[in-house]
């Protein structure tokens, strides 16, 4: 059986992660749940370092459906699973995909740095561990079945690339000659445009990056290949009258365009699939950016070409 492990950022009973649970066992998959206790959106990649934190089953009388609220943040979340968990409660139960989401509110843009959602997906990548982030581009969620469709069309198109079990899970190797990673900082290397499909294959599969998506409100049923476009949120503060305090929370939402960008394809109403890297620029297991480059130019609407 194959197993993917599911997590949030907008807490366990949360009803966008609740539906993805049902719809993946309904589609025949295991499914092992490491999700927030509470809500914890926009907290990006923070850990909770020197305290306790709780975990708790949750009772699922499914089969194959496994459940356990974290007392924590998404990414306390991924490494729980992936760092002594999954080995604790469930062993031998290898997970093929870390999926994030389903989350209420877009992740666009500037928001990969900010979002939970794609926080636990990209932790999960630096542990070796294909990962997935799914959003739904409004705080509302009625209409948001769309998303759940989406979501897993693409979680069913990725598991049938990859491996029966991650190549590198918890990273007990590391070869940072592999042709998909940047030589930086030296001059370019090309060792990819062999077969650039197999470099972005094992450029995911391996953790190097990992697939953001977002389905818009009005959604036209196709997916568009993007990469991070410009969104701007202005008016950000709001103070409150009579004390001193203030809220964040932007008044005005303003957008440039930028080619291929994910913003724009969600106006446009496609779901966009963007392939981000896990790794920051410098570091030695950073995704080489021309195979991206390449990646985005040569997909056409619809998935990445890799899958």
């Amino acid at each position: 059986m194959d197993w993917i492990l599911l997590t949030n950022d907008d807490g366990i009973e949360a009803v966008s992660l609740q539906n993805l649970v049902s719809e993946l066992h309904n589609k025949g998959f295991g499914v092992i749940v490491f999700a927030p206790k509470e809500n914890n959106s926009a907290v990006s990649m923070k850990i909770t370092l020197g305290k306790a934190i709780s975990i708790e089953a949750v009772p699922d009388d499914r089969e194959n459906v496994f459940q356990y609220s974290i007392g924590g943040t998404p990414c306390d979340c991924v490494i729980a699973a992936l760092d002594g968990g999954l080995a604790k409660f469930h062993p031998g139960v290898i997970p093929k995909l870390l999926a994030s989401g389903i989350n209420l509110g877009p992740n666009l843009s500037q928001d990969a740095y900010h979002s939970g959602t794609m926080a636990a997906a990209r932790e999960a990548g630096m542990y070796g561990m294909p990962a997935i982030a799914s959003s739904w581009s409004s705080f509302d969620p009625e209409g948001m079945e769309v998303s759940l469709d989406a979501t897993v069309q693409l979680i069913e198109r990725v598991m049938k690339i990859l491996p029966s079990k991650p190549n590198n899970l918890n990273r007990p190797h590391i070869d940072a000659s592999a042709p998909h990673l940047s030589d930086w900082p030296n001059s370019p290397t090309h060792g990819w445009k062999d077969n650039p499909i197999a470099a972005l294959r094992n450029c995911f599969s391996n953790g190097e990056i990992f697939l953001n998506l977002n389905v818009p409100v009005s959604w036209n049923g196709k997916f568009l290949t993007t990469r991070l476009g410009m969104r701007w949120y202005r008016s950000a503060i709001s103070f409150v009258e009579g004390t001193s305090t203030f809220k964040l929370g932007a008044a005005r939402i303003y957008t440039d365009v930028v080619h291929r960008g994910d913003v724009d394809a969600d106006l446009k109403g496609f779901a966009s699939v963007s392939c981000l890297p896990c790794w920051p620029h410098t570091h030695p297991l950073e995704a080489n950016p021309e195979l991206l480059a390449w990646c985005l130019e040569n997909s056409a609407e619809g998935f990445p070409n890799w899958l």
